[in-house]
């Protein structure tokens, strides 16, 4: 990286830029510059790289291989700029800084609110930046030092990754409360079959474990709707389309007026939600002091509120893979 010394603050800014919109047209505009300029700043940075770092075509712009790699280096080093910028405007602060998270969207909700909470009435300068994707894109984030650290449910086998497990996130089916299953307590996966199955596609983690799990037992499911995101297969179970399977975590509260979660058997699939830091890296002390008050707001005996409460009981083994044995504890 000795020859990005040289490049410009509004160098950087507008590769980041390009690389957000895909278009020298917009980021041109948004930075108030001539596409010529911008294309001279581009091609400036490039050449103190010696490579290149973007691809262009007539209607659209894509990162090359090294641009994808160096797109995250550039924002954090351009979020720690601007930190130490407002640091020297509020000197009288007790600190400043970024801590980024990158977690999966369905453990947002029940893993960070309360550290949050905590971190900010102690920490009040300090910005906190959630990366909520996918567990691929996650897991990467926090590879490449984008993320301080992450919650996933990969990693665990992840040879740059260390992974500490948090708690054990079972696959369930949701329906409608007037849905012919509604009654069941539970119900095994070969009975979902002759019924209309909604699922997130074939990119997703959650996808991927629930097919290799079912794979195991000789089980394969005709999926009739396919979404991008756990989300949308709620509302498709809510409009009476057909039934979800989706982590518990993702369902709604006992008591909801339209979906009813029943548990799903033979096999019993889960998928283990952890903490995931890159191996052999050292936290800011930023990271560390959240990473420390988000494990004690999850591993207190007692809570004041049920926010950030697991639907599920912390098992005792760590791993990142289906579990697929009849009440096996993990």
């Amino acid at each position: 990286m000795d020859h990005a010394v040289n490049a410009e603050l509004l160098d950087l800014k507008a590769f980041i830029t390009v690389a957000e919109t895909g278009s020298f047209v917009r980021t041109a505009k948004a930075l108030n510059l001539s596409q010529p300029a911008l294309s001279r700043r581009i091609q400036k940075l490039e050449e103190s790289l010696g490579a290149p770092l973007l691809e262009r075509s007539t209607r659209h712009v894509n990162l090359t291989m090294t641009g994808r790699d160096f797109l995250p280096k550039v924002r954090r080093l351009i979020d720690e700029f601007e930190t130490s910028v407002l640091a020297i405007h509020d000197i009288g602060a007790r600190s400043s800084g970024l801590v980024s998270v990158a977690a999966v969207p369905t453990a947002v909700f029940y893993f960070l609110p309360r550290a949050i909470g905590r971190f900010a009435e102690a920490y009040p300068r300090i910005r906190i930046r959630i990366l909520d994707i996918g567990a691929n894109e996650g897991l990467e984030a926090v590879a490449r030092g984008e993320a301080d650290f992450g919650i996933n449910f990969i990693g665990a086998s992840h040879a740059e990754i260390e992974f500490e497990k948090l708690v054990e996130d079972p696959f369930v089916l949701a329906c409608r409360h007037d849905h012919p299953l509604a009654s069941r307590k539970q119900v095994s996966w070969s009975e979902i079959v002759p019924h209309r199955i909604i699922t997130v596609g074939r990119n997703s983690g959650n996808r991927a474990l629930i097919d290799n799990a079912l794979a195991r037992q000789g089980l394969q499911l005709n999926w009739s709707y396919e979404v991008a995101h756990l989300s949308g297969s709620l509302g498709l179970v809510e409009a009476g389309l057909g039934i979800a399977v989706l982590p518990r975590l993702a369902t709604p509260a006992a008591g909801h007026p339209i979906i009813h979660t029943i548990r799903l058997v033979e096999p019993e699939v889960s998928r283990t939600i952890g903490i995931v830091r890159r191996r052999g890296a050292t936290l800011s002390p930023h990271a560390s002091q959240f990473l420390k008050m988000l494990l004690e707001a999850w591993r207190a005996p007692s809570r004041a509120s049920g926010q950030g409460k697991p639907r599920s009981q912390p098992a005792e083994a760590s791993s990142n893979t289906a579990s697929t044995g009849p009440k096996r504890k993990r």
